[in-house]
């Protein structure tokens, strides 16, 4: 099969959409397929790389937007059409499509060939948060716009995929994400490292893992700060690092971390807190659960279908996050309770693993080929011939 990736964000960008792509292209590779990347580029004195594991990266140019201020956006060219027509895949994939992903989903369907769309951004929430309502209104107008083109979107969650069909979005499917149970393991928690954020060894360390910026709520950890039982982690950067160290003068800021360093910092905290409502998934808190950590979430988006109340962590209301959060910080953090909450978060995602969710998703690319094939199909019947390239997933026959 040959699969083109258009994705919003890519490396040397790390978040959550570079990570899922970097794993489907792992799965592609290691199956035997054939993949091309369509992509922003860097931005300032980042170094560009020209393929991963052997498959070439098409970048197109980037600008800056005043909300997301960290991360390139692409802007759409003739090189997203150019590249589909030049590699003919069988299926397109859309990382997180909203700019350069509506592209591939236009291009896509002018030259039909079947595309899949990954929803993993809540674009118009993060616009609510910044009160910006109209444009809220519209992002949803957009996405729903740009999911409609493709045979079928991909959500992660339950309310997700409620929410999507609720703004008239078709067509919608279960599609989580695995994580790395090797990486991510609780005999990588480092007690050096605790003794570095918490010299006294005495307290409890409870940490964030993530991008610093408004939507992701980490302002609500401030109910922790300043307690002689607890100290506070915060592993990440972005625009609002500045304004958090001076609100909680008493956190760790770590900066951002990656490889082992990323895998030694959750392992050794006792307690994990994401406390942003725009997560369509949150693979932060799959990453600390995997490595032993139990984990407290918003009652909202994606942490739903991950935190199990009581067994691995608890979630809370988003309204009442930072009054709440102390209480539950402390029942979690409960010696007669705190090693077995460990093992119920490791097991939890026992199951998870990239390789099957790898394996849902070609069989989701065959479901869209399967659905363009039909889609093909003129009045009373009649077949309209689709070129052998959009075909070849289908052994080159269309019924």
């Amino acid at each position: 099969m040959r699969v083109a990736i258009v994705a919003e964000s890519f490396l040397p960008n790390i978040n959550g959409v570079t990570n899922s792509v970097l794993r489907v292209l792992e799965h592609l590779k290691e199956h035997g397929h054939d993949a091309v990347v369509i992509a922003p580029g860097a931005r300032d004195f980042q170094e560009e790389i020209p393929d991963y594991l052997g498959f070439p990266i098409r970048r197109v140019p980037t600008v800056r937007v005043p909300l997301i201020d960290s991360l390139p956006i692409g802007v759409p060219n003739s090189i997203v059409a150019e590249t589909l027509h030049e590699f003919r895949p069988d299926v397109v994939h859309l990382a997180s499509p909203f700019v350069l992903g509506a592209s591939g989903a236009f291009a896509a369907r002018q030259l039909r060939i079947p595309a899949v769309a990954l929803y993993q951004t809540d674009v118009a929430g993060f616009a609510s948060k910044y009160h910006l309502t109209p444009l809220a209104t519209a992002a949803w107008d957009w996405t729903r716009t740009i999911h409609n083109q493709c045979q079928l979107t991909l959500a992660p969650s339950s309310l997700t995929i409620a929410q999507l069909e609720r703004h008239g979005i078709n067509n919608v499917h279960h599609w989580g994400r695995g994580v790395d149970t090797v990486r991510f393991d609780p005999a990588k928690r480092d007690d050096a490292l605790r003794r570095s954020w918490d010299p006294t060894g005495k307290k409890k360390i409870v940490g964030f893992v993530g991008r610093l910026a408004p939507e992701k709520g980490v302002h609500r950890l401030a109910s922790l700060g300043g307690r002689d039982d607890i100290q506070l982690v915060i592993v990440g950067d972005g625009p609002s690092r500045g304004e958090l160290a001076s609100r909680i003068p008493s956190a760790v800021f770590t900066g951002a971390l990656g490889g082992d360093d990323l895998a030694r910092a959750y392992a050794s905290l006792d307690l994990f807190v994401h406390a942003g409502e725009f997560e369509t998934f949150c693979q932060a808190i799959q990453e600390a659960q995997a490595s032993g950590v139990p984990t407290i979430g918003p009652r909202a988006g994606g942490p739903v279908d991950l935190v199990q109340d009581g067994v691995n962590g608890l979630l809370l209301d988003v309204d009442t996050f930072s009054v709440d959060l102390p209480a539950a910080a402390e029942w979690l953090l409960d010696d007669s309770r705190l090693d077995q909450l460990k093992r119920q978060a490791r097991q939890s995602v026992a199951n998870k693993t990239w390789s099957a969710l790898g394996d849902q998703l070609l069989s989701y690319y065959a479901t869209a080929i399967e659905r363009e094939k039909s889609t093909s199909r003129g009045p009373f019947g009649l077949r309209l011939e689709l070129p052998e390239w959009a075909t070849r997933g289908l052994g080159g026959r269309v019924a």
